[in-house]
């Protein structure tokens, strides 16, 4: 008897922009039959008049470290519930963790989410001992940071990550020089880039240079905490521009009006609340004794001295420029999800079903199709993830059943984890990891090692 049998699963065909009405039997985390099915199953499922959907991938995420005790996969359980079942984590030239460590670890305990890996180039500077955030790497510096990456490469990352707005003293051709390790196979260089508003042409200049440069792929992070200030239009016009002339280069967005980083960070240099024209009181805080408070200038310069790097809520962006690149074709759903000892943004627990309820539904900005498709094939192409992103024979049964009609996000900026509405049941490698809103199996998720070709 075969494990799961959905029926009356409609089903969204990419090819053709279509649905369709079909049976979906599933055995050994595979999808192994479509179409009417009369074999019975462990566990049978009644899907009528809802969508049954690949699984969401999240292009660009962050994981909780493996030695985080107190909140062990605190920010993967909570992406879980809102759909994700595959995570491209490591991004903004952050590494929680050793890659071998994770990937081991993941190897031995499962996960509740399958994770595929970047490396991150800060860290990797941090390990080489380059722990000025404003200067260049010196010569032996990169050198050891290179050999980091070669040994990395027998976990098989999807490519590296970086942060240069994080760190300035990052140069592109630091950049260029750490790609070289990866031989030209078809990795992905993941970048937050350098300036945000009126600096968003110039980091996409730069961005397209690394990528003609190296020939990899290039992922812009987050359009909308880059450019969604003013100049998304500006953005996506000179993207526009650089696809025509075959530079690949894509991006990603998550659908709020407000990023989340560390106080102390670089982001919060002089001159960046001119830069977007807003004050103290638009940042929240997010942990520590100042938890949900709005800042002050007093609190802001406490907390820049302080020992910990307290995270923040910073409400800087527009939400119709965020519309406007999720309606462009290049732009997929990320969430830029975390959490800090269970602090953080909504986005970690709400991105998806937010873009599928509000942009989907509400405002109709884009269509349910295109929406998933944004969520689903699409990122699974752009990272190589040949068994995922698509209902079909063969494929991995990474399966969503929500309810077009009643799916939403209820996590805010005071209660950031609350599980989403109107999904009913979460499938991971075959077998039922959420059904509503509860756990049922959190540790179905696997490590994908990068396939090269």
């Amino acid at each position: 008897m075969k494990a799961l049998k959905i029926v009356n699963a409609q089903i969204p065909c990419f090819e053709d922009n279509t649905w369709k009405v079909s049976d979906i039997l599933v055995d050994e985390g595979k999808i192994v039959k479509l179409g009417t099915v009369t074999e019975s199953a462990q566990v049978t499922i009644d899907a009528e008049g809802k969508i049954v959907s690949p699984g969401f991938i999240d292009i660009h995420a962050h994981e909780d470290s493996i030695n985080n005790k107190e909140f062990p996969f605190f920010t993967a359980e909570c992406a879980l519930r809102m759909g994700v079942t595959t995570q491209a984590a490591g991004n903004c030239g952050e590494s929680a963790d050793d890659l071998g460590d994770f990937c081991q670890y993941i190897q031995r305990n499962g996960s509740p989410v399958n994770y595929v890996m970047f490396v991150g180039q800060n860290s990797l500077r941090h390990k080489a001992g380059a722990l000025d955030w404003y200067k260049a790497t010196e010569p032996a510096q990169l050198d050891r940071m290179k050999k980091m990456l070669e040994e990395c490469l027998e976990f098989a990352p999807v490519g590296l990550s970086c942060g240069f707005e994080y760190e300035p003293g990052v140069t592109a051709e630091e950049t260029i020089r750490l790609a070289e390790v990866f031989g030209g196979d078809n990795h992905v260089i993941s970048v937050h880039f350098r300036r945000d508003g009126e600096g968003s042409k110039e980091s996409i200049d730069e961005l397209a240079y690394i990528q003609r440069e190296t020939g990899l792929a290039m992922q812009m992070s987050h359009i909308g905490s880059c450019s969604a200030t003013g100049y998304m239009n500006e953005a996506l016009s000179v993207l526009r521009g650089y696809r025509e002339e075959g530079v690949d280069i894509m991006a990603d967005c998550y659908p709020y009006n407000a990023f989340c980083t560390g106080i102390k960070t670089a982001v919060f240099d002089d001159g960046c609340f001119e830069k977007w024209n807003k004050s103290y009181e638009d940042l929240l805080i997010t942990d520590g004794k100042y938890k949900n408070q709005r800042c002050t200038e007093e609190l802001f310069h406490e907390l820049r001295k302080g020992d910990e790097d307290v995270r923040v809520v910073a409400f800087v962006m527009n939400d119709d420029e965020i519309e406007e690149a999720y309606r462009q074709p290049f732009v997929m759903v990320g969430s830029d999800c975390g959490y800090t000892n269970g602090g953080g943004h909504p986005r970690g627990a709400g991105t998806f079903p937010r873009v599928l309820g509000k942009l989907v539904r509400e405002k109709k900005v884009i269509s349910l199709i295109d929406a998933l498709r944004k969520m689903t094939i699409q990122p699974a192409e752009r990272l190589g993830l040949q068994y995922k992103g698509a209902i079909r024979e063969g494929m991995d049964a990474d399966l969503v059943i929500f309810d077009p009609e009643t799916i939403s996000d209820r996590a805010d900026f005071l209660t950031p984890s609350l599980p989403p509405e109107g999904i009913d049941y979460v499938v991971v490698n075959g077998r039922i990891a959420v059904k509503g809103n509860e756990l049922i199996d959190g540790r179905s998720g696997r490590y994908i090692r990068h396939q090269r070709i």
